[in-house]
């Protein structure tokens, strides 16, 4: 009797135990990038702790691994990355996350995977992924009074989440910068905390891979520049929330990846970008980036090539903060696609909260196509008075939206989808670019 006594006093104890450390869990865990040999893990608790996490390949779960235990610190609002680094290619793998030495228990699947070694022994693999942008969480103490800006429902996530894409490309105002926040990292750390602890966007979190770019509402103050004081302070919340792969100039959030066959450009329209009204000087990626684009599309051997902007780059509207409104950087990008007809490039971006895929024609070589993806949550807006003369018919959503791409096909017949559904995940269009025709 007492020997089963203390048997289930210890399981009580365990139980109060592990409770407690699941209160400590702020956010996440979040799945960020994957690559053959190391997959990047992140979570954020709600005072400094030690987390690590416990991984296993599905066709081998007696076999498991453990990142490099950390701490998390204040310092970097209580977030930290953790490397998953005992990994083989093209594999599928559980995880747990333990803070200060116990598991924490999640009502969803904890999943990762690596990039599979494709390259001289097969046609690429096909994948899917997913696209938003414009992600605005309502917070009525600091919010302007009047009608909620967001959405009061966040099911667009639990949408997302079911269409089960190997990762998600986050592309611009993934979070909402007040008033109060863009001053202080004590803000903006705030403002990130309180967007990533949504209930709902934690399974998306858990088990699809993620990679970020930013617009000017998770760099700084509503069409902020170059000369936004304070984004060093953001620049170090991004990298802190985000666990993107690398970090291509010394400044900003400029990045790149590969998916199988298609090569991603993270660009960053705010780092560099000139004031709106200014005459001379004027700068949108910059010349450092620009170049740095221009030279990583040489070399790229892509299927496809996806270059992810904030804002606009075809719409040829000289409106709001298009490219169009840098007619001479823009123009230079496109003579540099045009000269040495380099194949395969697809732009991607967010920002102007509505939805519309825009066509280039250009003479003597393939059409650009521009996919616009906004918003997930924030608030509508109508391009009525807005002359975009190089709309597809029939992409305009003016709704709350994302979009799956699915890259699939054989070499010889490799194929770009595009699927924009609503917040219920019911389909609203799809296009389909044929690698052959980027040629």
């Amino acid at each position: 009797m007492k020997l089963r006594l203390l048997a289930a006093l210890y399981f009580v104890c365990l139980s109060f135990s592990s409770l407690a450390q699941e209160k400590l869990l702020q956010a996440g865990p979040m799945v960020g990038y994957s690559e053959m040999r190391e997959v990047k893990l992140w979570v954020q608790t709600k005072e400094p702790a030690k987390v690590k996490i416990k991984y296993w390949a599905k066709d081998n779960p007696n076999k498991v691994y453990t990142t490099a235990e950390a701490r998390t610190m204040a310092e970097s609002a209580n977030a930290a990355h953790l490397l998953a680094d005992n990994v083989e290619p093209g594999k599928k793998y559980s995880y747990e996350l333990y803070i200060n030495n116990k598991k924490v228990k999640r009502s969803y699947p904890l999943e990762f995977q690596t990039q599979e070694l494709w390259q001289h022994r097969k046609d690429a693999p096909d994948f899917t992924f997913a696209v938003g942008s414009c992600f605005y969480v309502n917070d009525t103490p600091y919010d302007r009074p009047g009608k909620p800006y967001g959405s009061a429902s966040f099911e667009i996530l639990t949408s997302i989440h079911q269409k089960k894409p190997d990762f998600m490309l986050w592309i611009g105002d993934n979070t909402y910068l007040r008033e109060p926040d863009w001053n202080t990292k004590t803000g903006i750390n705030y403002r990130y905390t309180h967007t990533r602890a949504v209930p709902e966007l934690q399974p998306l979190l858990g088990s699809t891979h993620n990679y970020a770019i930013w617009d000017d509402h998770d760099y700084g103050p509503n069409n902020s520049d170059r000369s936004f004081w304070g984004k060093n302070l953001t620049l170090e919340a991004f990298k802190t929330f985000w666990a993107n792969p690398n970090y291509i100039t010394e400044e900003g959030i400029t990045g790149t990846f590969q998916w199988n066959d298609v090569q991603f450009f993270l660009m960053d329209d705010r780092w560099f970008k000139s004031p709106n009204g200014r005459a001379t000087d004027k700068a949108y990626l910059g010349e450092e980036q620009l170049n740095w684009l221009v030279d990583a599309l040489h070399t790229s051997s892509a299927t496809f090539k996806v270059i992810c902007v904030g804002g606009q780059v075809l719409n040829p509207a000289v409106i709001k903060e298009n490219y169009s409104n840098h007619p001479e950087e823009r123009q230079k990008l496109l003579d540099a696609i045009a000269k040495v007809k380099i194949k395969g490039v697809i732009f991607m971006d967010g920002d102007r909260h509505f939805t519309e895929l825009t066509k280039l024609d250009r003479e003597g070589t393939y059409p650009l196509y521009d996919f616009t993806i906004s918003p997930l949550t924030a608030g509508l807006s109508d391009p009525k008075d807005e002359a975009n003369t190089l709309r597809v018919p029939g992409t305009l959503v003016q709704e709350h939206n994302f979009a799956i791409v699915s890259v699939n096909g054989p070499a010889t017949d490799r194929r770009f989808k595009v699927t924009i559904y609503n917040t219920k995940g019911a389909e609203i269009w799809q296009r389909e670019v044929k690698a052959a025709e980027l040629k």
